[in-house]
């Protein structure tokens, strides 16, 4: 692009119109790009925030990695735990029991997700510790028969810590009247609170040795469930992991058990995404119609430059700097705006809480106190380039409209 080019289309931008419609829409275009790309930003970055904050809470509770012998018990866990530790990339593991089961307190019963774990190992893998409502998980003594439940349940059978309920499994005892379920009673020692209903309303804590027991596994148990260090790289791990270890298991990963959940998430975020992206389009749309009412405006300054030797290239570049310098300065002010918006929605959002004087987001209802948000920058550079592509396209046929000028045509009635 040669200097005059450049200099003449910048010129054409900032210079003032006798069409004060035509700047009205100039400034409805880079108004809307604008819009649109930080409304882009925003609510992807609040989705970003979203699916990292339920990937905490339910990777808080399941493992990253879970290993099982081939019938779904492992008999030395210790030294599978050993063989574990020797990969890099593990930070902790611990052993753990689970199966299905009834809870019942009086009249109401409840059925629920059992696990046995092991209090003094847990804290490796997951987070209970640090999400009691009340009492410890260190009371979760062998042989004490105690119970921790999820803060959903609890209120479900209306019991709080210091109650009795009755587990009911469904390994039975034969007696001379058939088969009659396992029962036991356990003592509440505490309750929890992940956030996620799926854990809160159906998930009780028993010390491990106490759910061998109760589901005849001996000294045996259900697997080891591992941490690692960055849980993006658990399918890598896994496949490594299966050719590390000595013996028969069965291998999965958080990817596995939960790939429909966020497989969902990702799909809503991409759609939003393109829903989102029809503002920036729009906004782009305009663009067209300013610069067709640009090359109409301005027909006399173009046949002017054709006589003065400008071809037909250098009429079609001048009005593509024009269109272009709407779409840079809309996506540079909505990249701006979108990004200081998104990394303060925090701070944003209880302003107008406080504004509009009622609670967006219950934290009875959602389990969150403030609206999430995470930048990503990979988003925000790919959400710019499309901008910018959507703005560059919409120069094209205005400006080839522009170079098909004649001259003499033009001048005719001047």
């Amino acid at each position: 692009m040669k200097p005059y080019e450049l200099w003449i289309g910048l010129r054409y931008t900032r210079a003032k119109r006798r069409n004060h419609f035509i700047s009205f829409i100039s400034g409805v275009s880079m108004a809307g790009i604008a819009l649109g790309v930080m409304a882009l930003i925003v609510v992807l970055s609040v989705m970003n925030g979203f699916q990292e904050e339920l990937r905490t809470r339910i990777l808080g509770v399941a493992a990253h990695m879970e290993i099982s012998g081939p019938a779904g018990t492992l008999g030395d866990w210790p030294g599978l735990a050993g063989q574990v530790a020797k990969h890099p990339e593990v930070l902790g593991s611990a052993p753990f029991v689970s199966g299905q089961g009834l809870l019942a307190v009086g009249s109401e019963t409840k059925g629920t997700m059992i696990r046995g774990v092991l209090p003094g190992r847990e804290d490796q893998v997951a987070e209970f510790s640090r999400q009691m409502q009340s009492g410890k998980l260190a009371d979760l003594t062998p042989g004490g028969f105690n119970i921790v439940l999820g803060l959903d349940l609890a209120r479900s059978l209306g019991v709080f810590v210091g109650d009795k309920v009755t587990l009911i499994v469904p390994q039975g005892v034969i007696t001379p009247a058939g088969m009659l379920p396992r029962m036991k009673q356990f003592n509440v020692v505490g309750i929890f609170r992940v956030g996620m209903y799926e854990y809160d309303a159906g998930m009780a804590l028993l010390n491990i040795e106490d759910a061998a027991k109760m589901y005849r596994l001996g000294t045996g148990v259900s697997g080891l469930r591992v941490k690692l260090a960055d849980m993006e790289r658990a399918p890598w791990v896994t496949r490594e992991m299966a050719k590390m270890l000595v013996g028969d298991y069965y291998i999965s990963d958080w990817t596995m058990s939960h790939t429909n959940f966020f497989r969902a998430v990702q799909i809503e975020k991409r759609m939003m995404f393109i829903i989102l992206l029809l503002i920036v389009a729009v906004a782009a749309f305009n663009i067209v119609s300013t610069l067709v009412m640009a090359v109409t405006d301005k027909q006399p300054d173009i046949a002017i430059l054709r006589t003065l030797g400008a071809s037909p290239a250098s009429i079609m570049k001048i009005f593509m700097v024009q269109g272009s310098l709407i779409g840079v300065i809309g996506t540079g002010l909505g990249v701006l705006s979108g990004v200081l918006l998104a990394l303060n929605v925090e701070t944003v959002v209880p302003w107008i809480e406080k504004a509009v004087g009622m609670d967006l987001f219950p934290a009875d209802v959602y389990y969150i106190s403030e609206l999430p948000s995470k930048v990503v920058w990979n988003d925000v550079m790919l959400i710019g380039g499309v901008a910018l592509a959507l703005a560059f396209l919409a120069t094209l046929y205005p400006s080839w409209r522009a170079s098909r000028v004649q001259p003499a045509e033009a001048l005719r009635y001047e």
